[in-house]
């Protein structure tokens, strides 16, 4: 793997890095399961993208996207608990709604950034062209775990989690629910779309179609990241899913440059069979692992 393409994997991953902690807040913290990501991802990206095309400051257009993507999240939600429409039903119609009203706002399937400001500029140069991009990510990528890290433990976060661990037991306890499950959709939905809106900086344009697989992605760097790190504590768990992103993007490009692989005919458009073969691998490791715990005990 030659230097550009590990540093464009690094990139790459701490960018979804940001999805997937989105990803952990509905499908595990919430128990939400919420397809809103393929569509929450392009609409951050296609936000982020028009506001730049206006003139509007990148660090600004981030924040922009985050807020409208997080809008989208309490759409889901609203649907869920006001209208009684099932979460996963919600999430799909939303989804669905969300591919036209992205082209809506980009005006055409794609919006080039060549040549446009943004977050790097200043801070990229020839000589560390390299890894610049991929430590200002990484720091990015650092203050949101934190400012994660802090929201689950303060009185809504832990009556999110609440909510998400044992809907009735928070219902008895006073915790309103409802509110609870529009804030974590929709801060869920928030850090994936601020991931597509970093998405489209570093590449250089926004596409409508950018958001194809993002809940699987997603979802691999999660329980990758549970399968590495298992744990419960907040602290750690983040951190799981941040180093379960950056190891499935390695693999991913350990993969497509291997040349083994190519010669037996895999190639860079089969990027989501490898997703599907290395999440199905995660989800059977652990119970591989406590098979063999059963047999050294029992014998």
């Amino acid at each position: 793997m030659s230097a550009i393409a590990f540093f464009g994997a690094i990139e790459t991953g701490l960018i979804y890095a940001i999805v997937a902690l989105g990803v952990l807040i509905s499908f595990r913290i919430l128990d939400f399961p919420d397809l809103t990501a393929d569509g929450s991802f392009p609409l951050g990206g296609a936000v982020c993208a028009v506001c730049m095309v206006h003139g509007i400051n990148p660090w600004l257009a981030l924040i922009i996207a985050s807020i409208v993507g997080g809008l989208s999240g309490v759409v889901t939600a609203w649907l869920n608990v006001s209208l009684k429409i099932m979460n996963l039903l919600a999430s799909i119609l939303v989804m669905v709604a969300l591919y036209s009203i992205n082209l809506r706002i980009m005006g055409a399937p794609n919006v080039p950034l060549l040549g446009m400001d943004t977050i790097f500029t200043g801070w990229v140069t020839d000589a560390n062209a390299y890894w610049a991009k991929s430590l200002i990510i990484l720091v990015l990528v650092v203050v949101v775990k934190l400012l994660m890290d802090w929201f689950f433990a303060t009185e809504i976060g832990l009556s999110v989690r609440a909510t998400g661990a044992n809907l009735r037991m928070a219902q008895a306890q006073g915790v309103a629910t409802s509110y609870m499950v529009i804030v974590g959709v929709a801060l869920s939905n928030a850090l994936i779309a601020l991931g597509g809106a970093l998405f489209v900086q570093i590449y250089g344009s926004a596409d409508v179609s950018i958001g194809i697989g993002t809940i699987v992605i997603g979802l691999a760097a999660v329980i990758i990241g549970e399968t590495l790190l298992p744990s419960k504590r907040i602290i750690r768990w983040t951190l799981a899913v941040i180093f379960g992103s950056l190891i499935y993007r390695l693999f991913i490009q350990l993969a497509l440059s291997s040349e083994t692989l190519r010669q037996i005919g895999l190639q860079s458009s089969d990027v989501n069979l490898v997703t599907a073969i290395l999440v199905v691998v995660a989800l059977i490791l652990p119970q591989m692992k406590a098979q063999l715990l059963k047999r050294k005990q029992s014998s």
